[in-house]
Order: structure tokens, then sequence, then C-alpha cells
């Protein structure tokens, strides 16, 4: 408790200290600060909402509604501006529509562009780690300002290459790697903050725009193709069209009042959560889910066009994997509410299951573009099921801590999956192995994952037993 006079600032700023959605307080306190600005006095107050003086009723007689709403509004105003950033930084599953006219250009190898594609995953996913402690202290805005700086930067080097390799790699894989990372973790983690009641279902709306930004992007580079402009000049637009709206959208991004963004609680030790089977389950399931989605998308078309499809059923099934990404992160973002850790082993059976009907699609176009909807949707689940319960088990602390660590699985898998695919077809011409191999990945972290969960609430089980024997 203290003595101070309080300003329109105070008003805000105590109001986010109480329970969220409480009206009445809110306009209890836009009254006391109306009072205030007209004669400022010294008034004791507490955090405690009980203990906070009531006002006289006529005091609430004139009081605009922008005070009244202006937290409230708040927070879609970050949420819209995630949704931006993630649009944009969500174009790197649109890599595959760039592949054939690299090789065509410039002779590289399926090889060659996937090592891009997966080094610009695991580039992005390190990277988080640095990120969430920046913005630990810095704040969200600022760090994902910094990730739109890279990202632009790395798509303008890239388009200054002429064609070499070293060049484009450092440029797309290290510099707009390192920007998706900053960029990435900033609106999660603030979005988690605001809407602390909805957590999966905001987790997935947030990342949708990540799984959308592959429709766009795809779409905007097919359009620029047919314009006239070359590979080179399509990276030097994205990089300045995409680096200048994250930065923008980076300015909106603020952590609610009543968060500190340099008094973040200690998250759980690193060496705790290596003996942890919950956390072994998030690993393993995060891992086998996008090695076999990044697999995929990072040889989409390519896949497509050996499977006898055309360059239209191409384009096709990269637009319906990236909508059945963003519907998916949405949809399985809603169910986990529900469903809790059971979306672990859901989400990584229904992934199997339509890997299973991409293999015996073939090159019929409904059957392929609703195949690689259905991965897509299913790959979804990867981005906001484990985020989820990362936040209920270990709070939304935990989303700049816990979840980081599960990312980096993202990370390897990125490294693995789409260079695997790449390989696979150098050498033998045909995706049909690749897809088994990403099959037998994800059903073996089902099983896997199943086993470590029931390890973990056995554990829970007999943690309580003591203490309700003591009870």
């Amino acid at each position: 408790m203290g003595s101070r006079t309080l300003g329109f600032r105070d008003a805000i700023v105590v109001w986010g200290l109480r329970d969220e959605g409480d009206v009445g307080s809110l306009f209890e306190i836009g009254a006391l600060n109306l009072a205030l600005q007209a004669n400022p006095v010294e008034h004791r107050f507490a955090d405690d909402k009980d203990q906070h003086p009531h006002l006289p009723q006529t005091l609430l007689k004139g009081l605009p509604g922008r005070i009244i709403f202006r937290h409230q509004s708040m927070k879609y105003v970050v949420l819209l501006a995630s949704l931006l950033i993630q649009v944009c930084l969500g174009g790197l599953y649109a890599w595959s529509s760039l592949v054939p006219s690299l090789q065509s250009s410039f002779g590289y190898s399926m090889a060659q562009c996937q090592l891009v594609f997966g080094v610009l995953i695991g580039v992005f996913t390190v990277s988080m780690v640095p990120a969430g402690r920046l913005m630990q202290r810095w704040g969200p805005a600022k760090v994902a300002g910094i990730g739109g700086l890279l990202f632009g930067t790395g798509y303008l080097l890239a388009s200054l290459s002429n064609g070499s390799f070293p060049i484009l790699f450092l440029g797309i894989a290290g510099l707009a790697g390192a920007g998706t990372g900053f960029g990435y973790v900033c609106p999660l983690s603030t979005c988690v903050r605001w809407f602390p009641n909805h957590r999966g279902a905001v987790t997935g709306l947030a990342v949708a725009g990540f799984g959308l930004g592959a429709v766009l992007l795809s779409g905007l580079v097919h359009l620029l193709f047919e314009q006239g402009l070359d590979v080179l000049s399509v990276l030097r637009w994205t990089g300045v069209t995409y680096g200048a709206l994250i930065v923008v959208a980076a300015g909106a991004l603020r952590n609610p009042d009543s968060t500190s963004s340099g008094q973040a609680a200690p998250g759980p030790e690193p060496v705790a959560l290596t003996r942890d089977p919950f956390f072994a389950a998030l690993v393993l399931g995060m891992f086998c889910g996008t090695f076999a989605g990044l697999l995929v998308v990072g040889n989409l078309k390519p896949l497509t066009l050996s499977l006898g499809g055309s360059y239209l059923q191409a384009m096709l099934s990269i637009s319906a994997f990236a909508l059945g990404n963003a519907a998916g992160r949405v949809t399985w973002g809603w169910l986990s509410d529900g469903l809790g850790q059971r979306g672990i082993p859901l989400s990584l059976a229904c992934l199997a299951a339509s890997l299973a009907l991409l293999g015996l699609a073939g090159w019929w176009t409904p059957g392929l573009v609703a195949a690689t909807f259905l991965v897509g949707f299913n790959f979804g689940a990867c981005f906001v099921v484990y985020a989820a319960q990362v936040a209920s088990r270990f709070g939304a602390e935990g989303i700049g801590t816990v979840y980081l660590l599960v990312f980096l699985a993202y990370g390897a898998a990125g490294v693995l999956g789409p260079l695997a695919g790449g390989w696979i077809y150098d050498a033998t011409s045909t995706y049909s192995s690749a897809l088994g191999i990403s099959l037998a990945v994800v059903l073996a972290g089902l099983g896997g994952g199943t086993w470590l969960l029931a390890r973990a609430v056995r554990e829970e089980r007999l943690q309580t037993i003591p203490e309700d024997a003591e009870s």
C-alpha cells in the first residue's frame, strides 16, 4: 500500500492489475481518474480490489467510453498485428514455388534447394532462444522489429547473389531465418498474455497467419513470374515489402500493463526438464510431426510434378497445404482447450492417416489437393497443441522459456526432413520412399508419445499420494 497522486495512466495500470473482465472496477477507476483530473489529491490505494474505496455513483455520469474500452480493445490490436507478422513470416512455406526457377536459372540440385530450406528452419528455431530472452528485457516490439529488419535484409542479400549459392544461402537460411525466429516468438508470447483464458484458441489464431502466408506468397510469386520478373527480382520484392510490413506491425506489440517485461518469473531448469516425461513427449511429438510435414511442404511442388501432375496442380497443392495449415492451427487450437494432453496423440494419428492418403492419391487432382490439405491441416496442429500444453503446465512465461526448447525439435526436423526428401529424390527419382519414411516417423512419435504421457500421469499420481495421506 502506498500514497501518491493518481493520473490517467495510473487508472489504466491499476485496472490492469485486477481480474480480467471486471468491468465494475474499471468504471470505478475511470471515475476516480476523472475526479483527479479536475482536482488532483493524494489518494491511498491498494492493488487488492476489495480494499479500493467506492466512489459516488454520480461520478459515473459523463465517463467517456474510450476510457472504459481502451484496455480491452488494445488486445485486439495486438492480435491483428500478430496475424500480420505471422502472414509475412509464413511465406517461408512457399519456398518450393521458387525451387524450379532456382534450378533452371542457376543449376542448383534438389538437395541444395532443400538444404537452404532446412537450415532456414533450423536457424529460425535456434534464434528463438535468444529472442525469447531479449523479449523479457526489451519487450516484444523491439525484438519483432529487429526480426523484420533481419528478414528483409536476408532476402535483399539473396537477390544480389547473382546465382552464388553461398550468398543466397547466407541471406535466406541465415539472416532471414534469424529474422523469422525473432519475429515468430513475440506475437505468440504476447497474445497468450492478453488472452489467458483462451490460450489454445488464441495461439491457433495467432499462428494461423503463418500457414496463410504460404498461400499469399505463392500466389504473388506466380503473378510476379507471369509479369516477367526473374527469381532474383522476386526475392528483392519479398525482402522490401515483407520486411517493411513486419517492422510496422511490430510497433503495435506490447504486453498488458499488468505484465512487466523485465520481471518474468524464472522457468524450470533445463536439467529438470530432461527428467520430465511430459516434456519428453512434447519434444518427441514436435519432432516427428514436423519432420513429416516439412518433408512434404519443402518438396511439394516437385513432388506433385513427379507424380505426373501439371504446373497448375502443383500450385493448387501448395495452396491447399497452406490453407489446411492455417485452418488446422485455428481448429486444433480451439480443440486443444478441451482435449488437453490428449490432443498430442490424436493430432499425430490424424497426420499419419493424411500422409497415407497422400501416398495413395497419385496425380488425380481432387485426391491430391484433398490429401495435401489434410496433411497441412494436421501439420498445423504441431504449432498450437504443444504451445497450449506448455502454457497450461508451465504458465504464460513458459512460452518464452520451455516452449523454445520444445521448438528446437522443429528446427532439427527442419534440417533433416526436407533434406532427406530432396536427397532421396536425387537418388531414386521418386518420392515414394520419402513419404513412407515420413509416415514411419509419425507412427513412432505416436507410440512413443503415448507411452511418455502415460508415464507422466503415473508419476503425478504417485507424487500426490503422500500429500493425500498426510491430509
